[in-house]
């Protein structure tokens, strides 16, 4: 299981390489990026892909301790610290999400069950501090279909892949 930190690191420099282009300083947008992350790991394995918190804010999910991180605790040089799987997921984020700003990445958060859930009882402008746990991102999770970025294509269009192989974690 990989460390939240790592996570961002390689996100960031996966971004980077594969769009051509520096990573907005926007916290929006990785904090956004990382949540469909840990969505994608649990859609693709069962599992996590880090254990630290999220929380749901009003601007979406929200890992505490990537809490400015931009400014504070990115280090370009710690980038390859993820073992495949792990990288293999993040770039799938990557090759998904990348193209769109941190705003539209918060209003699909707001879509998201697990982020609905987390702010039952609080007003729009409440700041919401309720953990958004696995198992609430496991519902959103089964709602998605899983892409390989490195094929191209969703998984469930590959010709010799039957339905009981798509489930992955999944009864």
């Amino acid at each position: 299981m990989a460390n939240v930190i790592d996570v961002a690191n390689f996100l960031i420099s996966s971004y980077e390489q594969r769009t051509g282009s520096k990573f907005e300083d926007s916290e929006l947008k990785l904090q956004k990026l990382i949540y469909l992350a840990q969505r994608e790991s649990l859609a693709l394995t069962g599992d996590v892909l880090f254990k630290d918190r999220i929380e749901g804010w009003k601007h979406g999910p929200v890992i505490p301790k990537l809490r400015f991180y931009l400014e504070e605790q990115y280090d370009p040089c710690e980038t390859d610290k993820l073992n495949e799987t792990e990288k293999y997921i993040v770039n799938n984020v990557i090759s998904q999400y990348a193209r769109y700003s941190g705003w539209y990445l918060r209003e699909l958060s707001h879509e998201e069950i697990s982020w609905q859930r987390s702010r039952v009882n609080l007003s729009e402008n409440a700041p919401g501090d309720k953990e958004i746990t696995p198992k609430d991102i496991i519902e959103d999770a089964k709602k998605i279909r899983i892409y390989d970025h490195e094929y191209d294509m969703y998984i469930d269009e590959f010709e010799d892949v039957n339905e009981e192989e798509v489930t992955f974690g999944f009864s």
